[in-house]
């Protein structure tokens, strides 16, 4: 009966008797049939029909059956190992094809451990492995992150002989870049011929770049790649070159790449619209990134908490917060994720009882489990709001250890709000997490500096300096004509290399007209005003604002990402800047964003 209804269900013809006669096209017609149902089958219930066929027509025996039978098993989303495992066992003398179907339906289960275990068989049945067999345990490293095993297996790649084959070459620089290990992808890559690179080697070459952080490196790798104009890149390579826009802030070059990315394909997909939404946010391009986000067809959670976080790093919480209520009347449910930038909106518009009440919903309503990024958020609500006790006993009552990053932000709000005995510390509490970061220093240094307590900076400095800690420079990126400029603080040699010391007295002197003061109130030295202005001048974004003024169409917009909060000087200078010359002038800080326009910053002053 169960014949019977196999066949009825699947419509399969009745199998005839088998005479020792029948022609080999007979067998191979049927075989042929059983490979047509195999591709058929959309569940597990439907494969073991077929593998009933098979049995009965005595198939069984046919390599080409039995090795198609294991296969749609094995890989297939729907598919079982269990049952692979069974049909493997009843295989007699399975071949390397056969090894190689199990290790990758083990590595689809992300079980690398069962993976090597039939490799390892497969050797003791001297059964040589192949190009094909590498790439899918590696692949099982990279996802699973064991080096340890990925480099074992890169030694086997030597004994077999398969270090030259391009699949298995890109396969171990994919491996060692999930892995962190960019030297030895990169020295895999060098291995490797022009001729025999192909698009994926591409992929895994920047994909371990951009895991590492190196933007620019990222950037270089496509540019190469373009210029052989022999590949046209895939997606994957595309939103790793999002990514490098996004984190350098070249809003140009990830203008062109959402270009490329439409005249290539036909449409898409939301991951790729989320990761333009992404770069055109955090390169403060907010206009066009509302349009895009308004555009699209498909949104997911992930484009609302994008779309949220964007909205609160430019300071427009409240309309993040409309974006929240908007996501949460489609019906997706808020996570973690979404809930940070919830809270970050809250924290840069100074809405402290709003963010409180969040994170109450947070918890009770959508029953999520606070994390210390939560925590984080309002403790910075709190800075911000220059509540700077109530946020040092908050952390001192959390359930949790607070991390540096919560103690950096309340000792940075000790700062700025002149809590210098608080401060003292909360530096000493950063200095028992770690010893080997300057900043500490650095700010409480600043802050005995602002005190005029010169004895206590020395003493901090000399501190500082004799455990080899180095302070880390300022610096200003401004992307020109699709090249990313870098200007740090005090630089005098790029100045006059660079040409800026005419523009920057030009600018100095329109100011001054003005009505601009400088304030040197942040320059912490114990110098005389004079030089106080000099070291202001020679702020990192003022001398980027000078190269952006010099290089750029009149009226165009100019972009500057610097690596640190920006000072009260700097912002008034900016404002004053982008009145003068009648520009829309964009900052991107360590914070968020600022948009400067007709002498005004987005901001409102509240940073």
């Amino acid at each position: 009966m169960a014949g019977t209804s196999v066949h009825h269900n699947l419509l399969l013809p009745q199998p005839q008797d088998d005479h020792h006669h029948r022609k080999a096209t007979d067998f191979t017609s049927k075989e042929h049939q059983c490979i047509s149902l195999l591709k058929k089958c959309k569940n597990i219930q439907q494969l073991k029909q077929s593998h009933c066929l098979i049995l009965k027509l005595g198939l069984d025996y046919s390599p080409f059956c039995t090795g198609n039978l294991l296969s749609t098993c094995a890989l297939s989303d729907w598919g079982s190992m269990d049952y692979a495992g069974l049909i493997f066992q009843q295989i007699d003398g399975p071949d390397s094809f056969e090894f190689n179907t199990m290790i990758r339906g083990h590595i689809k289960d992300m079980n690398l451990d069962e993976a090597i275990m039939v490799y390892n068989r497969m050797l003791e049945l001297g059964i040589r492995p192949n190009k094909f067999t590498y790439p899918s345990i590696l692949k099982g490293c990279a996802y699973l992150n064991r080096l340890k095993e990925g480099m074992q297996f890169h030694g086997h790649v030597f004994k077999h002989g398969f270090q030259d084959d391009v699949f298995v070459q890109n396969s171990l620089i994919n491996m060692y870049g999930k892995c962190g290990i960019l030297t030895q992808s990169c020295s895999v890559y060098k291995q490797m011929d022009d001729f025999d690179k192909t698009l994926a080697t591409w992929s895994a070459i920047i994909a371990a770049h951009a895991s590492e952080q190196m933007w620019s490196e990222c950037l270089g790798l496509f540019q190469e790649l373009t210029s052989q104009n022999c590949w046209k890149a895939e997606e994957s390579v595309l939103v790793s070159v999002l990514s490098s826009c996004t984190n350098l802030g070249a809003l140009d070059l990830g203008r062109s790449t959402h270009g490329f990315l439409i005249r290539n394909l036909s449409g898409l997909n939301v991951i790729v619209e989320t990761s333009l939404l992404d770069m055109y946010l955090k390169c403060g391009a907010l206009v066009k990134g509302l349009t895009l986000f308004e555009r699209m067809k498909v949104k997911n959670k992930w484009s609302y908490s994008v779309m949220i976080s964007g909205l609160a790093f430019h300071g427009y919480g409240t309309e993040a917060l409309r974006v929240f209520s908007e996501m949460l009347g489609k019906g997706f449910e808020p996570d973690e994720v979404v809930y940070v930038g919830v809270l970050t909106a809250c924290s840069q518009t100074g809405l402290v009882e709003k963010g409180f009440d969040f994170f109450k919903k947070m918890t009770v309503d959508h029953k999520i489990e606070p994390t210390i990024q939560h925590y984080g958020c309002l403790v910075d609500l709190m800075c911000k709001a220059g509540k700077v006790k109530e946020a040092f006993d908050f952390i001192e009552n959390m359930p949790m250890e607070a991390n540096d990053a919560l103690w950096y932000s309340l000792l940075d709000a000790c700062r700025v709000h002149q809590h210098l005995e608080l401060g003292e510390k909360v530096a000493e509490k950063l200095l028992n997490l770690d010893s080997q970061t300057p900043d500490p220093y650095v700010i409480l240094s600043n802050m005995y500096a602002k005190a005029r307590r010169w004895e206590d900076v020395a003493l901090t400095r000399r501190e500082m300096s004799q455990k080899g800690l180095m302070k880390t420079p300022g610096y200003s990126l401004i992307q020109v004509k699709r090249r990313v400029y870098k200007f740090v603080s005090n630089d005098v040699m790029r100045v006059h290399c660079e040409g800026l010391s005419d523009m920057i007295y030009q600018m100095e002197q329109q100011l001054k007209f003005e009505g601009y003061s400088p304030d040197t109130s942040d320059v912490l030295l114990d110098v005389d005003e004079d030089e106080k202005k000099e070291r202001l001048s020679r702020h990192s974004q003022k001398l980027a604002l000078a190269f952006g003024l010099i290089n750029t169409a009149q009226g165009s917009s100019i972009r500057i990402v610097r690596n640190m909060r920006m000072c009260k000087d700097c912002h008034n200078y900016t404002k004053y800047i982008s009145s003068i010359f009648e520009r829309k002038i964009t900052v991107r800080d360590r914070n968020r964003f600022h948009h400067f326009e007709d002498g005004n910053c987005s901001c409102k002053d509240y940073w």
